[in-house]
C-alpha cells in the first residue's frame, strides 16, 4: 500500500467545529459555547470567553483590553484562520500553505431565533441558515445549507470517519474516508429534539449543494447523542445514520452508513472514539468501515498531548487494502485566541516506505 503523504497534507482543511473533548472534559453539550445547537461556526458570550481566558495559558485582562464579539445587542461576529508549514518525507522538501479562513456573523432576529452565516475565502465554501429553538426544552428547527450532523465533529478531516487523506489515491481508483469531508454542505432541513437535558437527536433531510435541481435523491440523515455525569467522569455514548444517493463518474449509489460513537471526559484526560460502516459506498454491494480512536490529555493550562488512531478498509472483503495512520502532536494554545498545533503522521503500511509527514498549524479565532 502507497501512501503519498504530500498530498495528505496539501489537502488538509481543517473544519471550523467544536473540539468535543472539551465538551466532555467540562461535562458541557456544543450549545452551551456555540450559536449553533450542533456545534461549530460562531461562538456564543460563553463560548468567546472560554477561548479568551480559559483555554489559553496567558490572556489580556478585561479591564486592560476589553475584547466582546458583539457588535451591537443581536449582531455578533466571528473568524477562524488557519494556515501550516509541512514537510514530507516522500518529497524531501517543506512547504507553506493556506488551509482556511472562515468568517462568521450571527444576527438575532428574536430571542429564540437566530441567522448565522459563514464563508470560506480559502476555499470559497460558504453557509447560511436560521435556527428556531421554538419548540419545548431549546429543540429546534434549522433550515438552510448547512453541515448535516453525523458522528463525533473533530476539527481534523485526515481521519477516514471524515473526509480521510483528501483527495488521496483517486489516481488509483481508490476512495479514502467517509463522505463528511469540510467541503461538503447540505441545503435541507433539520430537527433537533432534546429528550431531555442531556439526550440529543436530530434528523435532517436535503441535497448536496454540489447537485444541480432534480438531479439526485434526497438525503436522509440522524443521529442520536446522550451524556452523564459519573461522579468526576462526564460520558457521552450515541449512533448515526445517513442515507444518500452517491454520484461516481457515470454510475450512481444508493449508499448508506450507519455507525456509533462513544467518549469519556476527566478533568485532564479524555478518550472518544467512533465506528462506521458504509454499504455501496464504493460499490454496489461492498461494505466499507472506517475507525477513530482519540486521547487526549491536558499537560498544562493551554497544552494538550493528543494521539489519534485511523483505519479504513475500503473493501472488508479483499485483504490487504486497509489504510491506518497514527498522528501524535500537541495543541498549544499561548495567547487568547492564538494556537499552534505541531503534528507527526506516521502512515502504517510495508516496512521501507519513507513517506510520513510532519505538520505544523498555526489557527487564530475570535
Amino acid at each position: 500500500m502507497k501512501f503519498y503523504s504530500l498530498i495528505i497534507v496539501l489537502f488538509m482543511i481543517t473544519e471550523s467545529i467544536a473540539l468535543p473533548r472539551f465538551a466532555m472534559r467540562q461535562g458541557d453539550r456544543c450549545i452551551d459555547c456555540h450559536v449553533n445547537p450542533t456545534g461549530g461556526i460562531i461562538r456564543n458570550e460563553d463560548g468567546f470567553y472560554f477561548g479568551k481566558n480559559t483555554l489559553s495559558l496567558i490572556s489580556p485582562r478585561q479591564k486592560d483590553f476589553p475584547l466582546s464579539p458583539s457588535i451591537t445587542d443581536n449582531l455578533s461576529i466571528g473568524f477562524d484562520y488557519r494556515t501550516q508549514l509541512i514537510y514530507s518525507q516522500e518529497k524531501d522538501r517543506s512547504d507553506l500553505q493556506d488551509m482556511s479562513g472562515n468568517l462568521y456573523m450571527n444576527v438575532s432576529v428574536s430571542e429564540n431565533i437566530d441567522v448565522i452565516t459563514r464563508y470560506d475565502f480559502v476555499q470559497s465554501i460558504w453557509e447560511g441558515y436560521a435556527v428556531g429553538r421554538i419548540l419545548p426544552n431549546e429543540s429546534y428547527i434549522k433550515v438552510g445549507s448547512f453541515a448535516p450532523y453525523y458522528g463525533i465533529r473533530i476539527d481534523d478531516h485526515t481521519a477516514y470517519s471524515k473526509g480521510g487523506d483528501f483527495g488521496l489515491l483517486f489516481s488509483l481508483g481508490r476512495i479514502q474516508g467517509m463522505i463528511y469531508n469540510p467541503l461538503y454542505i447540505e441545503t435541507g432541513i433539520e430537527l433537533g429534539a432534546y429528550l431531555t437535558d442531556n439526550t440529543l437527536i436530530t434528523a435532517s433531510i436535503g441535497k448536496p449543494k454540489s447537485s444541480a435541481v432534480f438531479a439526485s435523491d434526497p438525503t436522509f440523515t440522524m443521529r442520536f447523542e446522550t451524556t452523564r455525569q459519573i461522579g468526576v467522569a462526564n460520558l457521552l455514548a450515541g449512533a448515526s445514520y445517513a442515507a444518500f444517493e452517491r454520484k461516481i463518474l457515470s454510475s450512481s449509489l444508493q449508499s448508506k452508513m450507519y455507525g456509533g460513537f462513544a467518549g469519556f471526559g476527566l478533568k485532564y484526560f479524555s478518550l472518544m472514539g467512533e465506528y462506521n460502516i458504509a454499504r455501496n459506498y464504493v460499490t454496489e454491494g461492498i461494505y466499507s468501515i472506517a475507525v477513530m480512536l482519540e486521547a487526549a490529555y491536558k499537560v498544562y493550562v493551554g497544552i494538550d498531548a493528543i494521539v489519534r488512531y485511523d483505519y479504513f478498509d475500503y473493501d472488508d472483503s479483499t485483504p490487504d487494502d486497509e489504510f491506518e495512520h497514527i498522528i501524535l502532536g500537541f495543541e498549544f494554545f499561548p495567547y487568547s485566541f492564538v494556537e499552534a498545533r505541531p503534528q507527526y503522521r506516521i502512515n502504517l503500511e510495508a516496512a521501507g516506505n519513507k513517506n510520513n509527514a510532519f505538520v505544523l498549524q498555526f489557527h487564530f479565532w475570535y
